[in-house]
């Protein structure tokens, strides 16, 4: 029996770590707000904004056009047509970017085509680059906000990028975008307040040309930007977050495509774990507050998956201290971890997301969570994603004009609703 009740009081021993990150950094997300944006400090360096894109003739024709509008004459665009078979290097030229066109089969993902862009840069390296997703719109002055940050700190900026679910969206899709708000907003804000470095998160990315140079990106990792933060906060150039530039996109439209893209980010983030466990230790030899914080931030699961083992944990541990008459510490930290957990979700769900989330949709949770314990048993019995690119949207156009619009969607991201709503964002052009 002493042997069984140790088992459970180290499994959920092990749980109040993610727990405990979590909730420390919603609360110091959550309760200590940030000011409005400054005045910017300092001078605004050259830019050199990179575009990957693959398949996107949709529209990267109106991405170029968007961002021209935040440069300078001194800027560059740069887009990376990567292994393209459609007219996504033409548009983007015909709009006024500059285009290197990548073709390797092979070496297919992001990561490959981010590396072409930036060897291409090196003839003419700039003060920043700034790497921006085909498919993303930037709030007004997110690049000059992002440039004047890194040039001012020698240090990546990570932009607050939000993804919003597409007019007509279930409740899947709600609660994804809660999970995707308080992983790419609250919880970095978190950090920020706490003087801590955040992740990158893949788009509205600002680096000094030193620290991207030299950076490990030709790989095929499916969170490349998770692994990238870490490196380079192990260099000491941890990234830091920037909450006042706003970086915009949607959800794939399809429920498939949605799943597909939430499969693949979740798959990449469990592959960390054990890339976090072995440079720990070092982390903490190193005295590097930085790395630490980025390295426990990751031991942190996906928010479904944290629920679903903290809870598991509380009724398995509940169930043997009654059944087999185990001393009740374990459950008791078992019972804290779950109160823990809640007591954050509920904080940042009234702060931030009773807009994504009404509270009306709450009931409708619990299918969802259903939903994933299947994606789970599938990725658990060795089914994984072999590269699969999720749908951005069904062909025939959103369901916008047959129902309600999504007014404040509409509002902030003006160009990409226009997209869904005239159904240019069709099966099979996604791939990053």
């Amino acid at each position: 029996m002493i042997a069984v009740f140790i088992l459970f009081l180290l499994a959920n021993l092990a749980l109040l770590v993610p727990a405990s990150v979590f909730a420390i950094e919603v609360l110091a997300g959550a309760t200590r707000r940030g000011h409005a944006p400054a005045a910017l400090p300092g001078r605004r360096p050259g830019v050199a904004v990179l575009v990957p894109a693959h398949q996107e003739e949709a529209g990267i024709g109106e991405t170029v056009t968007a961002l021209r509008a935040q440069l300078g004459p001194a800027d560059r665009l740069l887009v990376v047509a990567d292994n393209c078979s459609d007219k996504t290097a033409a548009l983007a030229r015909s709009a006024g970017a500059e285009v290197v066109e990548r073709r390797d089969p092979d070496r297919r993902g992001k990561g490959y085509a981010l590396d072409f862009g930036v060897r291409h840069l090196e003839a003419s390296p700039p003060e920043i680059v700034l790497i921006v997703d085909a498919d993303c719109t930037l709030a007004a002055g997110a690049i000059d906000r992002l440039a004047v940050e890194a040039v001012a700190s020698r240090r990546p900026v990570q932009g607050c990028y939000l993804m919003a679910v597409p007019p007509g969206g279930g409740i899947g899709m709600q609660v994804a975008e809660f999970a995707f708000l308080v992983k790419n907003r609250v919880r970095p804000a978190g950090l920020h307040r706490l003087g801590l470095p955040c992740h990158l998160t893949g788009t509205g990315m600002a680096f000094p040309w030193a620290v991207l140079r030299d950076a490990d990106l030709a790989h095929g990792s499916l969170v490349e930007d998770m692994k990238l933060g870490l490196d380079l906060a192990m260099k000491g150039t941890a990234p830091r977050y920037c909450e006042s530039a706003r970086i915009h996109s949607y959800f794939p439209y399809s429920q498939t495509g949605a799943a597909t893209q939430r499969r693949r980010w979740e798959e990449g983030h469990l592959g960390l774990l054990a890339l976090a466990f072995s440079r720990l230790p070092g982390a903490l030899a190193a005295r590097q507050p930085g790395s630490v914080a980025l390295t426990l931030d990751i031991l942190v699961p996906p928010l479904t998956l944290l629920l679903l083992f903290v809870g598991a944990a509380w009724l398995v541990t509940g169930a043997a201290t009654l059944m087999l008459g185990l001393p009740a510490l374990a459950w008791v930290i078992a019972s804290a971890n779950l109160v823990l957990l809640l007591l954050a979700l509920a904080l940042a769900w009234h702060v931030f997301g009773r807009a994504v989330l009404p509270a009306r949709a709450l009931v409708l949770v619990v299918p969802y969570i259903l939903q994933k314990l299947r994606l789970y048993g599938r990725m658990a019995l060795g089914s994984r994603s072999r590269g699969a690119l999720p749908e951005r949207a069904r062909g025939g156009g959103c369901p916008a004009a047959r129902g309600r619009l999504h007014d404040d969607h509409a509002r902030l991201h003006p160009r990409l609703y226009r997209l869904y709503a005239r159904g240019l964002f069709t099966s099979g052009n996604r791939l990053f």
